[in-house]
């Protein structure tokens, strides 16, 4: 039995496609937000899951890389997303509020904002779901991430900063926000199925975008049209700019001390 999770975002819907809508009995898709399925996945009550990118970094020596797959941009990301009431430089010393749902944005949102403008904000989380605006409490910006920012007409008097968009224009790399990630303590025969489950359910997908956005789009709150668009807008392969990318992410987050040094992906290799 595969305990895989699902990041219950209209993003992963392109991997996960077949397995969404017909999972082969030895699957079981635990559904979760970003932030609690990267705790599933450490405390071993699933056996992989595209977790955020951040965690590989920090569990490294307990997790394994998938390959080919990655929910990531080059570019505009769309649903990642800085709503800021004043320029960023006067962000300093300021609050700004952070998604608990969130886990590779907040540390990238700290990279940009610390490393790349040399600020020094203050953090505070909030509930996504909650009703409350964190700028009514006191906050000059708001990080939302996820289909609440597709969904999302931000305040008249925001400024919006796409993160996806800010850290190419920084780098000029990809940037990938989750990759599939295994513990190390599944066995080979379990890892080679999954790693051709994927493969399978990206192709299957791949010949049934428009139904698949059709029928999807409800749950979402978005039209099969804007899915669509933002689907196309991402990058779903792991390839060579894509892992550039990410080990640039993690040189970031070492500075910051958000995660040990990593210098290398261990990815998963299927003879």
């Amino acid at each position: 039995m595969i305990r895989l999770g699902h990041i219950n975002y209209s993003n992963c819907v392109p991997v996960h496609a077949l397995l969404l809508d017909a999972a082969p009995a030895d699957v079981v898709l635990v559904r979760d937000v970003p932030s609690r399925l990267n705790a599933a996945l450490a405390a071993g009550e699933i056996d992989a899951a595209p977790c955020s990118s951040i965690e590989y970094a920090r569990h490294a020596a307990d997790y394994r890389i998938l390959p080919d797959h990655a929910i990531g941009s080059a570019g505009p990301v769309q649903s990642i997303l800085l709503e800021s009431t004043v320029p960023l430089q006067q962000l300093d010393k300021s609050v700004v509020g952070i998604p608990t749902a969130s886990a590779t944005s907040v540390v990238l949102l700290r990279a940009l904002l610390e490393q790349r403008l040399g600020i020094s904000p203050r953090y505070e989380w909030f509930e996504q779901g909650d009703p409350a605006d964190p700028v009514e409490s006191g906050a000059l910006a708001v990080l939302r991430i996820g289909d609440a920012a597709l969904r999302r007409q931000p305040r008249a008097d925001c400024s919006v900063y796409d993160l996806g968009s800010e850290w190419y224009d920084w780098t000029g790399l990809p940037f990938a926000f989750a990759v599939w990630q295994v513990r190390r303590d599944v066995d080979d025969a379990t890892v080679a199925r999954l790693v051709s489950l994927l493969a399978e359910s990206r192709t299957y997908f791949n010949a049934n975008a428009e139904r698949i956005a059709a029928e999807s789009a409800p749950a979402f709150g978005l039209s099969a049209a804007r899915l669509l668009d933002y689907w196309s807008s991402l990058r779903f392969d792991l390839d060579e700019p894509m892992r550039r990318g990410l080990l640039r992410f993690y040189e970031h987050a070492a500075a910051l001390a958000e995660a040990p040094p990593t210098t290398a992906l261990d990815i998963v290799r299927i003879p």
